[in-house]
């Protein structure tokens, strides 16, 4: 799949310039339980249009092209460029689309000065804005052990080994579900999860395997520091013997000089970018809730090259339904959102300093 790149030159191509991300991909469906095809974008009689990336995201990228459509239509000009960005592969990681573009020369030359990309659904009245995000850390934790007839109790089994694996990480899930129900203050951005997702191994049933392999989905907060975190896992693995052993998973562990758990400044008076977005907010009556996004964007690609970026879908009063079954937004939710990026896109794009 290729990078869509749109530019729209400002007045003064010299200033750093504001890149509008969303990506083109979407997660599989189970069309069985949908109440709509999932592709047909259906739309009911309370006005929801039903699909799959209704949230997430094709929503974002529209209402980006009706907004700044609409502004030139009524005559605006912006004294920075915006380019308007359209990734390939974000929901398996990225690897192929936002990871590799900022090393090119192209998104070099662009002089990428702040990014808005993608938040979700918020289903109150305030709208969700997201200053950071959690490190994506897929593991596969290998558990060899003593092979033999299914009859016997033999010593130093793979299976031994992997139950040890499983109790002492979802044990520590445990810890960390506590410190969230405990503390009325954190959000889940702001703790660790893991969570088991493959397991693998066996060959039949009477034969007890010379390995056995589980994955976890875990995903780290900025609040932590990686380098204890992955001797956490090490010790995890080592408690259950010396010779199991682990592997990160599409992601390795990024270290401090690609800007682990970078975070944009949302303080006011310290960051103008995020002093025009608020602002811009406001003016729309946009009530602001600023959190850690809990899951993973490409938007982390952008911090680690040190560009502010923030997590944004214009979409309250909506459940959150992004990767689910029956996705769906609200027309009238939908429109709303361009004319809030309307305001958002102008105060980022005019913005003198």
């Amino acid at each position: 799949m290729p990078v869509v790149l749109m530019t729209l030159a400002g007045q003064d191509p010299s200033l750093p310039s504001l890149l509008l991300n969303s990506h083109t991909d979407v997660v599989p469906v189970f069309p069985e339980h949908w109440k709509y095809e999932p592709f047909s974008g259906d739309k009911d009689d309370n006005g929801d249009i039903y699909g799959r990336g209704t949230q997430d995201m094709k929503c974002v990228g529209i209402q980006y092209l009706e907004a700044l459509k609409t502004l030139k239509k009524d005559g605006h000009e912006f004294l920075r460029t915006i380019y308007i960005s359209f990734m390939p592969d974000e929901e398996t990681g990225g690897l192929d689309g936002m990871k590799n573009f900022v090393k090119s020369d192209v998104f070099k030359k662009m002089n990428v000065g702040f990014a808005l990309d993608e938040g979700h659904a918020n289903p109150t009245d305030n709208f969700y804005v997201f200053y950071g995000e959690r490190t994506v850390l897929p593991i596969k934790v290998k558990c060899p052990g003593q092979p033999g007839h299914g009859s016997q109790f033999l010593t130093n089994t793979a299976g031994e080994k992997l139950y040890k694996v499983i109790d002492s990480f979802l044990s520590y899930r445990d810890e960390q579900e506590h410190l969230l129900k405990e503390n009325k203050n954190l959000c889940l951005g702001d703790v660790n999860t893991v969570n088991l997702t493959m397991l693998e191994g066996g060959v039949q049933y009477n034969v007890v395997p010379a390995e056995l392999n589980v994955g976890f989905d875990i995903r780290v907060s900025p609040t932590q520091d990686l380098t204890k975190f992955e001797e956490k896992i090490t010790s995890l693995c080592k408690s259950a013997g010396e010779d199991v052993t682990y592997e990160f998973v599409v992601n390795k562990l990024p270290q401090a000089s690609e800007g682990q758990n970078q975070v944009t400044c949302v303080e006011d008076g310290k960051n103008p970018w995020w002093d025009a977005f608020s602002q811009a907010c406001k003016h729309q009556g946009v009530n602001l809730e600023k959190q850690i996004l809990c899951g993973g964007t490409d938007i982390r690609y952008l911090r680690q090259v040190n560009i502010p970026a923030l997590g944004f879908s214009p979409i309250n009063r909506t459940p959150i339904l992004l990767h689910d079954n029956n996705e769906f937004l609200n027309e009238k939710i939908f429109l709303r959102g361009i004319e809030i990026y309307k305001t958002i896109i102008s105060a980022l794009a005019n913005m003198k300093n």
